[in-house]
């Protein structure tokens, strides 16, 4: 049997403190229940995290400082089959080695979908 998916997401506000964005719930995302697949979601919060934490730098193959996660922990509290996730990141800790961010997915209505924490350290 062969599987694929196709995921897109939007990032909709970037400040230094925070980066909100947006995926539709489409098919690609989908597991066979036709619900959100919860690696799509980890996957979703992660990026919105990495890009947190990357700032203003420009993304480039093998660059230097890219925000390797070195911890993540989710707690999967909801779910849907329709609409837009919507994924807000904020710093726990903004350290110069370490930093740790939260990452609230809810659903455009405000239902959770998921609180995930993520620590990175900046590539050398």
């Amino acid at each position: 049997m062969e599987y694929q998916g196709h995921i897109k997401f939007t990032i909709t506000q970037q400040s230094p403190d925070e980066v909100i964005a947006e995926m539709p719930v489409q098919p690609g995302i989908l597991n066979p229940f036709g619900t959100v697949n919860a690696g799509a979601t980890l996957w979703f919060a992660d990026v919105a995290a990495s890009i947190l934490v990357l700032g203003n730098l420009e993304l480039a193959e093998g660059m230097k400082g890219f925000p390797l996660a070195i911890n993540l922990n989710a707690n999967l509290l909801g779910n849907s089959t329709t609409g837009m996730f919507i994924a807000k990141s904020n710093y726990v800790k903004n350290g110069r080695t370490v930093k740790v961010v939260k990452t609230t997915v809810t659903e455009a209505s405000g239902k959770l979908i998921a609180e995930v924490t993520t620590s990175h350290v900046l590539s050398v």
